[in-house]
Formats: C-alpha cells, sequence, structure tokens
C-alpha cells in the first residue's frame, strides 16, 4: 500500500504551451510563487521542505514565507516536525523540516469492476484505514449500483467510528471510458445503461444531508485502467516519465502516465487498446457490437469462453483467474495464447509510446500470459523500444486502483491554484 510520500511526490513538468514542456527550474533560481498553495506544492514534492529552503528557491522574504506558512498551519495541512538538515555547515540546531499533515482528513474511493467493488477509505498518503469488497453487478445500472456504493461507504465510516466531517473527497474508477471534464462514461462496451450519466451528481445527493458532508463534495471519475497506472506509477514508479499499464480482466485497457499526469486523449477515449482489430478475431464479436476486437479474443471475458467451449465451465475473468491459481493446464495454455495476441498489439504501443515500465495488471496477469506477452512483444517490436524497457506486473494488486483514485482526489484538492479558495471558505 503507498504511504504519505507517494501522494503528490512525483516531479511534473511545466507546460509552456501545445506540445511544449520546460525543465523543472534550478533550485538557484527562484521560482514565482504566488501563494500559499505554491508553497505547499513545494512541501508536497520534497523540493523545499524547510522554511530556509522555500526562502530560496521562492526569492520570497523570511516574513512573507513565515506569512504564508502560518495560514497552512492554521488549516491544519501543514506541520512542523524535528529532523530537517544541519542549520548551518559547521552544525548546530537542526532545522525543524515542514511536512504535509496527511491525517487531517479522509478519502472515499471505490473501484467499480463488471462483477465486483471494492471501496475504502484512505487518508491523504494512501494508506487503508477500512474497505470492504463483494459482488456489485455493473449491468444493475447506475442508479442501484452508486446508490449501493453510497451505502458501503456510509458503512464505512461507521464502522470505523469516525464523523463524515472529515472526508474531503470521493474518487471512482469504473471499467469504461471517461470524459475527465464531465464525470461521465461515455459510450461503455460492458456497462450498459451509464452512457452520459451524471455518476459526480448522483454521488454527491446519495451523501445530501449527511452530518459534517459538504454539499459539493468533491466527486472525481476515471476509467479503472487510468487510475491504476496513475497509482502504480506514483508509488513505485515516481521517476518513470512514460509509464503504461494494461489491465486484461473482463476486458482490456491500457493507462497512461507520461510526464506525471494521466494521458486520456480528447475526449477521455485514449488507452482502449481492447477495440483495436486483430487478424485472429475476424469472426469473433466483441461487447462493443463490431467483429475482430482484441477483447473478443484475448480478454478474461473472451478466455472464459474458450474453456467453457472445451469443457471446463468459466463466466469472467475472475473465474479465469481462480483456475489459473490452481494451475489448470488448459486455462494456463489458453492464457498463454492470449498474452501473446495482446503482446502482438503491445509491440505497437510501446514502439509509440516507448514507455521505461510497461506493467500487466488485472484477473489474467500472471507467468502464463505475461510469458506470451514478452514472447510476441520482444520479437515484434524493434530493439530499441524495448532497450530500456522493464515489463513487470502489478505492485499495489487489488488497491491500485483505489490509490490511483485517491490520489487523484488529492491532487485536485491540492493543487496550488485551488489552495487559495479552500483557504479562503475555511477563513484562514
Amino acid at each position: 500500500m503507498g504511504t504519505g510520500e507517494h501522494l503528490g511526490t512525483a516531479g511534473r513538468a511545466d507546460a509552456e504551451g501545445p506540445g511544449r514542456t520546460r525543465a523543472r527550474p534550478d533550485a538557484r533560481v527562484p521560482l514565482r510563487a504566488e501563494g500559499a498553495g505554491d508553497l505547499l506544492h513545494l512541501v508536497r514534492s520534497g523540493r523545499a521542505t524547510t522554511r530556509g529552503a522555500l526562502q530560496q528557491v521562492t526569492g520570497l522574504s523570511r516574513a512573507t514565507v513565515g506569512q504564508r506558512l502560518d495560514r497552512l498551519f492554521r488549516a491544519g495541512w501543514l506541520r512542523e516536525v524535528a529532523g530537517g538538515p544541519a542549520g548551518s555547515p559547521l552544525g548546530g540546531r537542526p532545522a525543524l523540516r515542514l511536512e504535509f499533515d496527511d491525517a487531517h482528513a479522509v478519502v472515499l474511493a471505490a473501484a467499480l469492476e463488471t462483477r465486483h467493488a471494492r471501496v475504502a477509505l484512505l487518508t491523504l498518503g494512501g494508506a487503508v484505514l477500512a474497505e470492504h469488497a463483494g459482488p456489485l453487478d455493473v449491468e444493475d445500472g447506475p442508479d442501484a449500483v452508486l446508490g449501493e456504493l453510497a451505502d458501503r461507504f456510509t458503512g464505512l465510516l461507521r464502522g470505523t467510528g469516525r464523523p463524515a466531517a472529515p472526508v474531503c473527497g470521493v474518487g471512482l474508477a469504473v471499467p469504461g471510458p471517461v470524459d475527465s471534464e464531465t464525470g461521465r462514461v461515455v459510450q461503455p462496451p460492458i456497462m450498459p445503461g451509464w452512457d452520459g450519466y451524471d455518476i459526480r451528481g448522483r454521488l454527491r445527493r446519495a451523501f445530501a444531508g449527511r452530518p459534517g458532508v459538504a454539499g459539493d463534495l468533491p466527486v472525481l471519475v476515471d476509467n479503472d485502467a487510468n487510475l491504476m497506472a496513475y497509482g502504480e506509477q506514483r508509488a513505485h514508479y515516481p521517476h518513470c516519465p512514460s509509464f503504461a499499464l494494461v489491465k486484461v480482466s473482463t476486458g482490456i485497457g491500457c493507462g497512461v502516465v507520461v510526464g506525471g499526469e494521466v494521458y486520456r486523449g480528447v475526449d477521455g477515449g485514449a488507452g482502449d487498446i481492447g477495440h483495436i482489430r486483430v487478424p485472429e478475431g475476424a469472426d469473433a464479436l466483441c461487447k462493443c457490437g463490431s467483429y475482430g476486437c482484441l477483447a473478443a479474443v484475448a480478454s478474461g471475458r473472451a478466455v472464459a469462453r474458450r474453456l467453457t467451449g472445451a469443457g471446463v465451465p468459466a463466466a469472467s475473468g475472475s473465474d479465469v483467474r481462480e483456475l489459473l491459481t490452481a494451475g489448470h493446464p488448459t486455462a494456463v495454455g489458453f492464457a498463454r495464447d492470449a498474452g501473446r495476441q495482446v503482446g502482438e498489439v503491445l509491440a505497437t504501443v510501446v514502439t509509440l509510446l516507448n514507455p521505461g515500465v510497461l506493467m500487466i495488471a488485472g484477473d489474467l496477469a500472471g507467468t502464463p500470459f505475461l510469458t506470451g506477452v514478452r514472447e510476441l512483444l520482444y520479437q515484434r517490436a524493434l530493439p530499441r523500444s524495448t532497450a530500456r524497457l522493464d515489463v513487470v506486473t502489478s505492485h499495489l494488486g487489488e488497491h491500485a486502483a483505489l490509490v490511483g483514485a485517491g490520489t487523484l482526489v488529492v491532487e485536485h484538492l491540492y493543487a496550488p491554484e485551488r489552495v487559495e479558495e479552500r483557504l479562503l471558505a475555511l477563513g484562514v
């Protein structure tokens, strides 16, 4: 599970215009700091963690730094602890170290699968305080499913004895493409009835009137593969500038993190590799209604269908996972075949993105599938594209999407441009 240093500690490039980035400024060059939010960002990123370092990096006076820090202290977002660097090269009393107080609020996060959901209560640093996992069928429709998620969230809060007041936001991972501007699912192949549904509004209504929960509680929604990639990259590969995660469960999706940010494309459709057409699937009908999609021949659902045809009953990716865990020889062989098919598509993905890490996750992410991926990936991709590539499996496992959803909320709430308005709302 990720710790506090994993939420918001990854460096990121600053945009200078479409298609351009500039390198992080040198610590000796004063950084323009507009307000308290900029100082908080410097502390959270680890770039400046003492008052002296903040003065040096920003060029602000000691008094100005002190005034801005005081607002963050009064809000309960920042604290000073012993353990900073020595006050001078000759020794002396160590400086106090500034750190983000990740216990002053909590985040609710949920990862929705096709037939299952996991909900959790997280600290701002990503530590799990409580969680619940259980069946929940996405085909029951958004109103029923989101109402049940809200009830499970309430149960977590009640079970920990925590009041609702510290809840600062909700993050939700869903198995379909999401328009990040609206938080609405867009034409999801495996989420019937969800297209264009107001997920944010439904969850806010579910919390309306509950003691201590603001009516404008932030609700952030994103694709599950995106959030899994975000959580894994921040927690274990914060310095990897190009990171890709492929989730192979009931469907197939890919999350991409470039420069510390999730790459979503124009309207949230980036990474939907499960619907790339492959020759082997010419006669296979996909859930999206088309023939020949990668998901129709290599997803957990496709492998389950193939197993059933071979006399081994299976209905979903989770059933395939159980057979693989038991070492069922037919399941092992079919999973390796699926890995080869996915690996052939990933050769193009790797050539296009040139990632440093390619992570395989989901129900099929075991040795047989991974072996198949590597076989075809290294055959088909140019050696230049794979020379510095690490192909790995998930570190966070079933918590990856939850950590990513929590990270999304925290980065939204404590972004420099949002901190000022939140401090004003708190009266500090």
